[in-house]
């Protein structure tokens, strides 16, 4: 029989999957002695961060997370240069010419 995997406690307890599949961390440095940190230091401690992609892939694998920001392929985009012709003689060869409501064959 196969061994049953256990995922990782600690590490479910300090990282925080996003919807597509990054982790976010917490910061260090923000438990006690905060005087002698400047107010602006304080503020982007409280900002959580996300986890160094080649850490996050260890993370994942530790706390039984299949799902990976690289795991899936998106379809292309079309570029702003496909969906929208810059001249006006490329938009009439593109598209017939429609004045007041009639097409022109």
């Amino acid at each position: 029989m196969a061994y049953k995997f256990k995922p990782n406690k600690a590490a479910k307890k300090r990282f925080r999957v996003t919807a597509k599949g990054k982790l976010k961390r917490g910061h260090s440095l923000t438990s006690h002695l905060r005087s002698a940190r400047t107010s602006k230091k304080k503020r982007e401690l409280r900002r959580p961060e996300l986890l160094y992609e080649p850490l996050a892939k260890n993370m994942r694998r530790l706390m039984g997370v299949s799902k990976s920001p690289y795991d899936r392929r998106e379809t292309p985009r079309a570029t702003r240069q496909d969906a929208r012709p810059r001249c006006s003689a490329d938009r009439e060869a593109v598209r017939p010419d429609v004045r007041h409501g009639r097409v022109d064959h």
